[in-house]
């Protein structure tokens, strides 16, 4: 039986393990990412393990998320990244060089490497076929000092592309028919790879849209095969000699196969607040817009940009409506002002923003009190733009200039005949924002520099055999960790600051939930379904585990998000059942015993004392995951095992 490209890397890769679906398999890592929203943790997280140098063939250190600097904060945390970098042997990617996933896909990405990011778009690598996962930082940090990465190994799906996009027809509606048949739990699981003849019409910026949007599906990853045009790709940016040709072998087998005819599909648009929740634009036609943002790592690349600036190209936007730009990076745009398109873009009217995340994370240019905002980005969550009543639609780039010049939802067909768009044989190539590390003798006279606001990895408790807690916060299906640990400009600047952070968590859905949980000192958390969706922030886990939180109980839980929990020593556990869910409620009493036998046999037994009912749960840890528990967290186990 032949192997998917994916099983080739994992097989290429494989540590220990089988690669029988379900099943614990440990991975080498050839390279890491970071950036600097996750990435203080991370490094403090890699400090504690003693090790002088990163193992790693690669690892990058971006700076793209904090950048607006309003207070010392981020500044102190893009020092401290700069200095651990340079002693430790990691590449630093200054701010305004660019967003991480587009910075590494232009400078850093190989076909058929292992990477992994602490930051839940990494899979975005997949577009030039690299086996690509977004990791909490601890796990980060691990492979840093040469540690396994852990998945279970996933199910294969395959995506059959057939015929070509038409005009404004664009790798962003892709993204949206595939969360529209599959929707945000049905990647879960799963890795999803791209095939069919239809890939051959679509380049490397629009691949990597398709994988970076596929972890909102919930999938472990997505991937592409390498071929000529990822040969093309890297040959512009004057990396031909990292091409590796990658293919599924002809009777590779799939779990799972989805028909997809490029030349049916229409403009699609994702509303409030999901992801998944996506309809065809002209079904929204006359819909008033305040704001559009075009960027973010899913579309900011040169072709998304020089697409844009042809279609704004002698005209002007609304004057109701406020539109803003944010190329993916530095060499987007350098590359946009040599050849006149970044005139062609300040003509329209358009603001443009550094080349960083910006508004994708609630960073600046948040829309007006009960704002329509189209967005080329990728989340939708509710509060996440920085309005908590804003309303944000996911667009293609074609779909937003339409909007930004009619001042409603348009559907961009409409805009007449699409320009063509040549892109350049070779791209502009300058690493002058990437600082190269230190040597080893160098860096051991280097010194880490630490601003106020850097404060130490929270205390975790080894998991004991029996649990008595009040249930302190009950939450509905899909919470997404913008709900337990918000983004925005004004709490990412403390990422570093656990116990600041924590006066936020679930903010968005108790903000009573803090202080209700200091006051409890032990407690639990019931969630529904697909729990713990979206971003990679391990926070998400901190946080709750700073104020006390000891076990999370759900119907089901998203994948990055369970094995942050692990890692901080929280035990998450499902209902056997489901409707079991109904059989709780805020306030109650919960017990469990015998936590450790329970883990062996994968059942438990929750009893409610507040109303005498015995609840099943069920859970399935690996035999590291139990010795994670047991140890307190993934960093007590690692200095367990280094020791």
């Amino acid at each position: 039986m032949g192997l998917t490209i994916a099983q080739k890397i994992i097989k290429a890769h494989l540590l220990s393990g089988d690669m029988t679906p379900g099943s614990e398999v440990a991975l080498r890592i050839d390279q890491t990412l970071t950036q600097d929203a996750t990435g203080t943790m991370a490094y403090l997280e890699f400090e504690s393990m003693g090790i002088d140098r990163v193992r790693t063939e690669r690892s990058v250190a971006y700076i793209d998320h904090n950048t607006l600097q309003s207070g010392f904060e981020n500044a102190d945390d893009h020092r401290f990244i700069q200095s651990i970098a340079k002693k430790h042997g990691i590449y630093f990617s200054r701010p305004g060089n660019g967003i991480c996933h587009q910075v590494h896909l232009e400078r850093f990405g190989i076909p058929g490497k292992t990477l992994i990011g602490s930051d839940s778009h990494t899979p975005t690598g997949g577009g030039i076929g690299m086996l690509a996962f977004g990791a909490g930082g601890l796990d980060v940090a691990v492979a840093m000092g040469g540690g396994a990465y852990y998945i279970t190994m996933p199910k294969m799906i395959k995506v059959n592309l057939t015929g070509k996009l038409r005009p404004f027809v664009t790798a962003k509606d892709v993204s949206l028919e595939i969360l529209r048949i599959l929707s945000v739990k049905g990647g879960v699981g799963y890795i999803i790879e791209w095939g069919g003849e239809g890939i051959k019409t679509l380049s490397v910026p629009e691949r990597a849209t398709i994988t970076n949007m596929g972890t909102e599906l919930g999938a472990t990853t997505s991937i592409f095969p390498s071929d000529e045009i990822t040969r093309a790709f890297l040959k512009a940016e004057g990396r031909e000699d990292d091409y590796v040709a990658l293919e599924s072998d002809a009777d590779a087998v799939y779990d799972r196969i989805i028909d997809i005819d490029l030349s049916l599909l229409k403009p699609l648009i994702a509303c409030p607040h999901m992801p998944d929740n996506v309809v065809s634009v002209d079904s929204l036609k006359g819909t008033k817009v305040d704001q559009v943002c075009i960027g973010s790592c899913t579309n900011s690349s040169l072709l998304d940009m020089l697409k844009v600036a042809a279609l704004l190209k002698g005209k002007t936007i609304k004057p109701e409506v406020s539109l803003s730009i944010s190329p993916g990076s530095k060499q987007v745009l350098a590359m946009l002002a040599d050849c006149g398109a970044l005139t062609d873009i300040l003509a329209s009217g358009a603001r443009v923003l550094e080349c960083a995340c910006g508004p994708c994370i609630g960073m600046g240019f948040s829309p007006n009190s009960g704002g329509v905002s189209l967005r080329t980005f990728n989340r939708n969550f509710e509060g996440r733009s920085g309005t908590a009543d804003a309303k944000v639609y996911l667009v293609s780039p074609e779909t937003a200039v339409a909007a930004a010049l009619t001042g409603e939802i348009t559907d961009p067909i409409l805009l007449g005949e699409m320009p063509e768009i040549k892109m350049p044989d070779a791209f502009r190539i300058d690493d002058s924002a990437i600082i190269a590390p230190a040597d080893a003798e160098e860096a051991k006279t280097l010194e880490i520099l630490r601003g106020p606001n850097i404060k130490k990895f929270p205390e975790s408790y080894p998991q004991e055999d029996s649990i008595r807690a009040e249930l302190v916060l009950k939450v509905e299906d899909n919470i997404t960790t913008d709900h337990i640990m918000p983004a925005g400009a004004k709490i990412l600047p403390y990422r570093s600051n656990i116990p600041y952070l924590s006066q936020f968590c679930f903010g968005v859905c108790d903000k009573t939930f803090p202080e209700r949980a200091k006051a409890a000192g032990k407690s639990i958390i019931v969630g529904g379904a697909n729990y713990g969706q979206g971003s990679s922030r391990e926070h998400a886990a901190l946080v709750p585990l700073y104020l006390g939180v000891r076990v999370v109980i759900t119907k089901s839980f998203a994948r990055i998000h369970v094995a942050n929990l692990i890692n901080a020593g929280i035990m998450p556990l499902t209902f056997a059942n489901a409707d079991d869910y109904d059989k709780v409620s805020q306030g109650d009493m919960l017990s469990i015993e015998g936590v450790w036998a329970g883990m062996d046999s994968g059942k438990m037994t929750l009893k409610n004392e507040t109303t005498g009912e015995e609840i099943p749960l069920v859970c399935a840890f690996t035999e590291r995951q139990k010795a994670i528990l047991k140890a307190g967290s993934l960093l007590a186990y690692t200095k367990e095992q280094l020791q």
